[in-house]
């Protein structure tokens, strides 16, 4: 149990037996249709009807977010994905992995992949790693060793206090740019880095880059994060002006982000807590801040349901399309808020989004969720094609049962709680 829980006066879903079962049912649905994603080399994208993609190729980023899910389904006592964990580990320890410079392509060289090192990939195979380990999976703590020693030793830069955002494959070049979403994702593994390897430097990290984004950058701009910088942390408000529908670095701001950001300062907090830490008052204050800030200018703002996509400098959509992740994550996030504050109006919230996410993007024909609808809520495909992404949805119908810490593997195998 949270020890920032209070007592409802209202009646919530989170504590509604029917509604944790449905939750479990649809985590079940998502489970079996992301099986089909199996390649020779890893995992790769699925289309709209379950099938790989015509000429679909093995993803660092499909293959550790599936390694991941895999894991947390393995650690709950849900047979049948054991085979895929390990086959997961073995791509993500051969062909996806650098064996000459260390580190991970975006896909197997021989298969055309970007031979760049990107923190962003790192993250997630860190989280798969960690996942792994838990799961108790042969290989998994070689991966796990391996990605911290990379991280640390390549992308973490102690000066910044936050990570550096890429690399040439032999590491001698490095990208000008520093981005919210790398270090957004590494805030997340590092949680669960923390509680694998009982080691709280990996909780000092995360603070360090919450206190730069959020602390510093986010709370001066209406707590709209920030997502594009230079190599120097100067805002870059232009960045990507001319391409504004990018999958990972969009033009303008991010209300899915927010969102996401807010979910992770309080599972922060409560791991922090959990260590016996400091924890600054600022986190849930900033939680709030973001989850407020994301709701205001990002829920229905062009008269439609749902969460546009971007925003422009004004609080303007730019880009109307809602994702399914952005979603996902607005009800996480209110989960959480409903855990620390015990407040009606993120019940309200959570309920919202799940009617929005029930009615809209859930695929009961075909399979998983769309991924994307247009302005007008039909499905579309312009920013994300197909169905390749189990880790969004997956994680949202587990996190709202979930104390806020520990993180999601250690926490489902019962490592305790707070």
């Amino acid at each position: 149990m949270d020890k920032h829980r209070t007592a409802h006066t209202f009646s919530s879903w989170l504590h509604t037996p029917t509604h944790q079962q449905w939750l479990g049912q649809e985590g079940r649905r998502l489970l079996g249709f992301a099986r089909a994603a199996r390649l020779e080399n890893g995992f790769g994208d699925l289309d709209d009807y379950g099938r790989l993609m015509v000429g679909a190729r093995a993803q660092t980023l499909n293959t550790a977010r599936l390694v991941h899910c895999f894991s947390l389904a393995h650690i709950q006592g849900i047979p049948g994905f054991a085979d895929l964990i390990d086959h997961g580990l073995a791509a993500l320890l051969g062909p996806l992995r650098d064996e000459l410079h260390g580190g991970w392509f975006d896909a197997p060289l021989d298969e055309g992949g970007n031979s760049d090192k990107q923190a962003y990939l790192h993250a997630f195979v860190a989280l798969a790693g960690s996942s792994a380990v838990v799961a108790g999976r042969p290989g998994a703590q070689a991966l796990l060793d391996e990605v911290q020693a990379v991280i640390v030793e390549r992308f973490w830069s102690e000066a910044e206090g936050a990570l550096c955002e890429s690399f040439s494959r032999d590491w001698q070049h490095e990208e000008h740019y520093r981005g919210a979403n790398s270090n957004m994702h590494g805030t997340e593994a590092f949680l669960a880095l923390a509680d694998v390897t009982g080691n709280a430097q990996w909780l000092d990290r995360a603070l360090r880059i919450i206190e730069r984004l959020i602390h510093q950058h986010a709370a001066t701009n209406d707590f709209q994060v920030i997502e594009h910088f230079s190599r120097t942390w100067q805002p870059l408000p232009d960045y990507n002006r001319d391409n504004p529908a990018d999958p990972f670095r969009p033009y303008g701001t991010t209300p899915g982000h927010g969102f996401e950001w807010a979910r992770l300062l309080l599972h922060l907090e409560a791991a922090l807590l959990r260590e016996r830490c400091n924890a600054p008052g600022w986190l849930a204050k900033h939680a709030r801040e973001l989850f407020d800030s994301a709701c205001r200018h990002g829920w229905q703002v062009d008269g439609a349901p749902g969460i546009v996509y971007t925003l422009d400098e004004q609080r303007r959509p730019v880009i109307r399309q809602r994702l399914h992740w952005t979603h996902c994550e607005a009800v996480a996030a209110a989960a959480a808020l409903l855990q620390h504050t015990g407040e009606e109006v993120f019940e309200q919230w959570y309920r919202r989004f799940w009617e929005f996410n029930e009615t809209r993007l859930m695929d009961y024909e075909h399979g998983s969720w769309h991924h994307e609808l247009d302005e007008l809520n039909r499905p579309a495909a312009i920013i994300w094609e197909g169905k390749p992404d189990l880790y969004h949805a997956y994680q949202a119908v587990l996190l709202p049962l979930r104390p806020l810490a520990p993180s999601l593997a250690s926490g489902l195998a019962g490592k305790g709680a707070v």
